[in-house]
């Protein structure tokens, strides 16, 4: 596993509407109240809903962005090719790469395929 952790989309609003089980609910607990990582995908998803709670907005504030970097460009589109994931899911997979992070998600469909990536699904601990 990488060093630290990129927290998506969906389990921040799982976490949000305390959907999580115990274990996962615990070590994602940890990550956020020790700087929470996201990436900029996250932050356009997060903060694009229609309405967005006080919680969600101060988790942002929070939280280390990670922006697009030439390098985490070109690792995009070595995914897309290689494994044929949305756009969204491969940014956020190259994030996670290219950064040296485990991803947590439970988008195991699209993640789980793609060999490079530690990947954490907090709803299988």
């Amino acid at each position: 596993m990488g060093k630290g952790y990129l927290i998506d989309t969906n389990v921040i609003i799982d976490f949000s509407a305390n959907r999580i089980p115990a274990p996962g609910k615990k070590l994602l607990s940890d990550c956020l109240d020790n700087a929470p990582v996201i990436s900029v995908i996250m932050k356009i998803e997060l903060l694009g809903f229609p309405i967005v709670t006080s919680a969600i907005t101060d988790l942002v504030k929070s939280s280390l962005i990670i922006g697009l970097t030439d390098e985490i460009v070109e690792k995009t589109i070595q995914i897309r090719k290689q494994y044929k994931v949305k756009l969204p899911d491969a940014i956020i997979a190259a994030t996670s790469i290219v950064s040296d992070l485990t991803l947590l998600s439970r988008n195991s469909s699209d993640f789980k395929k793609i060999k490079v990536l530690n990947y954490l699904d907090l709803f299988q601990l």
